[in-house]
């Protein structure tokens, strides 16, 4: 297996770059604190995903009954509404008014963190099912050592990218954030049509008979 090789798919389909739209959406209304823990907490979460895709990948959806069809349909769906609230420039949890608002956004960091922003914008089924290919072509356990390594690269790439997303922020204002967001809540939108589209045609295949008509 030439070891090279999924490296490079794996940053190409993670592209963390262009999830820095998304992350200073779902996290404008954070303190540098919070944003700091969501940052970690993503950037380890796409580690575990990237490493347990590579170990045991459609393992672990088979115990569950769980196709790879039926993840994406979850994941776009996931997407789509996330879309909805970009387009109305919303921010991607309503806040808390009780006293213990800290401590819930803390929360909904922690939950932004995992999804949508690791899953599936970051890690979603076109990785998993990657990683799941290259670990098939392994022959000896130091190569999925490699992999393995290979998550612990996206997860650092993506600490170092959002981390940077604050000054980004800072540059573009208020107003250039919510004209963004617009944006891309209609590019992520049409994402996730194409996620479910692919997912439901995989799960009903006379779908796929009657788009073709």
């Amino acid at each position: 297996m030439d070891l090279y090789k999924p490296l490079i798919a794996l940053l190409a389909i993670v592209n963390p770059i262009g999830v820095v739209p998304f992350f200073i959406h779902f996290t404008q209304n954070f303190n540098r604190k919070q944003r700091q823990r969501t940052i970690r907490v993503s950037a380890f979460t796409a580690f575990l995903v990237i490493s347990i895709s590579s170990l045991v990948g459609l393992k672990i959806l088979g115990f569950f009954s769980i196709s790879l069809a039926s993840f994406q349909v979850g994941g776009g769906t996931l997407l789509l509404i996330s879309a909805l609230h970009m387009l109305n420039a919303q921010p991607a949890e309503s806040k808390p008014s009780d006293v213990s608002e800290g401590s819930q956004k803390a929360d909904a960091g922690d939950s932004i963190a995992v999804v949508p922003l690791t899953i599936p914008l970051l890690t979603g089924p076109a990785t998993i099912s990657t990683m799941v290919i290259y670990a098939e072509k392994t022959r000896h356990w130091w190569e999925l050592g490699v992999l393995v390594g290979y998550g612990v690269v996206v997860g650092v790439v993506t600490f170092v990218v959002f981390s940077a997303a604050g000054r980004i922020a800072k540059v573009m204002g208020q107003t250039g954030i919510n004209v963004m967001t617009r944006l891309m809540g209609l590019i992520l939108a049409a994402l996730a049509v194409e996620l479910l589209s692919d997912g439901l045609t995989k799960l009903f295949p006379v779908l796929a008979s009657h788009i073709g008509n």
